[in-house]
């Protein structure tokens, strides 16, 4: 894809709409008290949307952390329950998607592997049918425009009304400084193609590297996105998963007051 994006690089702050969609939380979900704990620091700061974290964890190989499964779902209920906060969850089977609706969480995600076969997706989407959600669309691992898209049409045409576009950058061959592409010009042309659509970035998972998640931030919200999905842990070096892109609470904090 051949657009070429040009932002205004000041420094000065730049929020493109008066509420940006913030959802945060643990990558995963480890513990019952590391969720409550992480919550309520999020609820204090009033910035934070909906609480995510994952319960059943995709990864390339197996052996390594897969989630803690439906006893998480308890444990996201709890913390609706105690800090108020929305709950979302990412969802890659019909099975997830009953458990989760089961248990109330208000926001769903399909994730970049799942989007990346459209045959997950369409069952996915049979299974939403007539569901009262949010459901938010990740791109698929390969920078092809086609499949978001496609993915997208899917949930809509189950008759999901209320539908996000995530943007987590896209994989690459060699060594990058981020760990997925941002190719930002993908994002930009969705939104063309969708009048209308929320389209949030998600700079954990394109940086790779808490360090660079303010550079993709202030990137995002120049390109007037719509929010962002931020990755949250108590502990983030210790973290089970996705440890090198976590922030603490604090660095949360900081990410919000400086850039929104």
């Amino acid at each position: 894809m051949e657009i070429k994006v040009q932002v205004n690089q000041s420094r000065k702050r730049v929020v493109n709409r008066a509420d940006p969609l913030i959802i945060a939380g643990p990558c995963s979900a480890e513990s019952e008290e590391q969720l409550l704990w992480t919550a309520r620091k999020l609820a204090t700061g009033k910035r934070t949307d909906f609480f995510r974290a994952g319960i059943w964890k995709p990864r390339t190989r197996p052996g390594n952390f897969e989630g803690v499964g439906n006893i998480g779902l308890r444990w996201l209920k709890r913390v609706k329950e105690e800090t108020g906060l929305k709950t979302a969850t990412e969802v890659a089977t019909t099975t997830h998607v009953y458990e989760a609706l089961k248990y109330g969480i208000d926001c769903l995600w399909i994730g970049a592997r799942t989007t990346t076969n459209p045959f997950a997706t369409q069952e996915i989407a049979s299974a939403l049918q007539g569901a009262d959600v949010k459901v938010c669309v990740k791109n698929p691992v390969n920078p092809d425009p086609g499949l978001w898209l496609g993915a997208i049409e899917r949930i809509r045409d189950a008759g999901i009304k209320d539908i996000i576009a995530i943007h987590r950058g896209f994989s690459g061959c060699g060594k990058t400084r981020f760990r997925n592409m941002p190719q930002w010009a993908i994002p930009v042309w969705l939104k063309k193609q969708i009048p209308g659509l929320p389209v949030i970035c998600d700079p954990s998972h394109i940086a790779g590297n808490r360090e660079l998640i303010p550079h993709i931030t202030r990137r995002a919200m120049l390109l007037k996105f719509d929010g962002l999905m931020i990755e949250v842990h108590p502990d983030p070096v210790n973290a089970m998963s996705d440890a090198a892109q976590q922030l603490t609470p604090e660095a949360f904090k900081k990410l919000m007051e400086e850039y929104l």
